[in-house]
């Protein structure tokens, strides 16, 4: 009984984060409001402050994680709105896609590698780019820690939110597709959340990177790290 009510103010709490989070980012539009930013923020700091345990929060925050998959599939909706304009695209798409995994996965590992970081640690790191459950089940495969693996994809969507306009003005990059094939394939469904917001067409292309993203790195995952570590 006592794991119920813990659970359900879990969820309550997190819900009431999520919505006072919306609240700041309508009243003050900036990357450093995006929603998932705050909210996180806040419920770390309650955590902290209180000095409750993440295993306890996960009674109840472990019910939202697994609203993921049916928030990843909702995305199919504009996905097929846009139906007509992604088949002409589907070659680029492809290409781009296949070098977003390649260049993730070699940047993370190579940059572990010569901070000195145990293999462990890099396994963990090598699908950050991708969704959560296809990290974790990447991560398990590669022999690498899984808990650490849903901490570097929160690390990975989030630091896209933070810096993705940055990034786009610095490269002088206007395009749809390069923006969706951009963040679809490093920041997963976080900034595919986060363009949908502003375009739909490049959220579009973002969901495709993004699903695609998820079977190019389960695929060649295992093949980098043997080449790199």
């Amino acid at each position: 009984m006592i794991d119920f009510l813990i659970g359900i103010a879990a969820i309550i709490g997190t819900c009431i984060a999520y919505v006072f989070s919306v609240r700041v980012h309508r009243k003050w539009n900036v990357t450093i409001t995006a929603p998932v930013i705050i909210s996180t923020v806040l419920i770390i700091c309650v955590l902290l402050i209180f000095h409750i345990p993440y295993e306890t929060y996960m009674l109840g925050g472990e019910w939202i994680n697994h609203l993921l998959g049916p928030a990843v599939v909702a995305l199919a909706y504009p996905l097929y709105n846009q139906r007509n304009t992604l088949k002409k695209l589907l070659v680029p798409l492809i290409v781009g896609t296949t070098m977003g995994a390649v260049v993730g996965i070699s940047s993370g590992v190579l940059m572990a590698r010569w901070a000195g970081f145990e293999e462990t640690i890099i396994y963990a790191l090598t699908p950050k780019s991708v969704t959560t459950p296809v990290a974790m089940a990447v991560t398990e495969t590669l022999g690498g820690i899984i808990p650490l693996a849903a901490v570097f994809v929160m690390f990975a969507g989030i630091g896209g939110v933070m810096i993705h306009n940055l990034v786009f003005r610095l490269f002088r990059l206007d395009h749809y597709l390069g923006r969706g094939v951009g963040m679809g394939s490093a920041s997963h469904a976080i900034g595919t959340a986060t363009l949908m917001e502003d375009s739909q067409l490049e959220g579009s292309v973002s969901t495709v990177s993004m699903v695609m993203s998820a079977v190019v790195v389960s695929i060649i995952s295992p093949a980098l790290i043997s080449l790199l570590l």
